[in-house]
């Protein structure tokens, strides 16, 4: 990471592990660069709760911290987890699949994460969450992660 960089991650007490927005878009930037060199795709996971169509409600601290301690329970070691957008929307990284198809492998993805932050989360929250998995196919690069989710998040 450049000098002086503020990446860092969370202490435990402080949302169990995750990865702030600048240090998650730091490494989400440079697992893309290693895809378009390498081809090899990775799925981009993302989860907000919904307020109201088209609008999504900051995430509170103490859900925050379950969110992610459910995110790592459902996901590898080797994925990265974070803030995609601080305090709105959770996001994982999730790298090294083995062949298959990927729509099904997002799909799973989705549905193992889903029904564990049910588990963990109360079911007032539960029922808000949006999750959304995406594979990043590597063609022309891109100019900007940004544009990665378009701005409805």
């Amino acid at each position: 990471m450049p000098d002086g960089c503020a990446c860092h991650i969370a202490q435990e007490g402080n949302l169990g592990q995750a990865y702030n927005e600048e240090a998650f878009r730091y490494f989400l930037a440079i697992e893309r660069k290693r895809g378009e060199r390498s081809g090899r795709p990775f799925v981009l996971l993302l989860v907000n709760l919904k307020q109201e169509p088209g609008r999504g409600a900051r995430i509170d601290p103490t859900v925050a911290r379950e969110l992610f301690s459910g995110l790592w329970a459902s996901l590898r070691e080797t994925d990265f987890i974070g803030w995609y957008r601080e305090e709105r929307v959770a996001g994982a990284v999730l790298v090294e699949f083995q062949d298959g198809p990927r729509r099904e492998i997002s799909r799973m993805i989705v549905q193992r994460v889903s029904a564990v932050l049910s588990e963990r989360l109360s079911s007032n929250v539960a029922h808000r969450l949006q999750i959304r998995a995406r594979e990043e196919r590597f063609g022309p690069p891109r100019s900007a992660v940004a544009e990665l989710i378009p701005g409805e998040l």
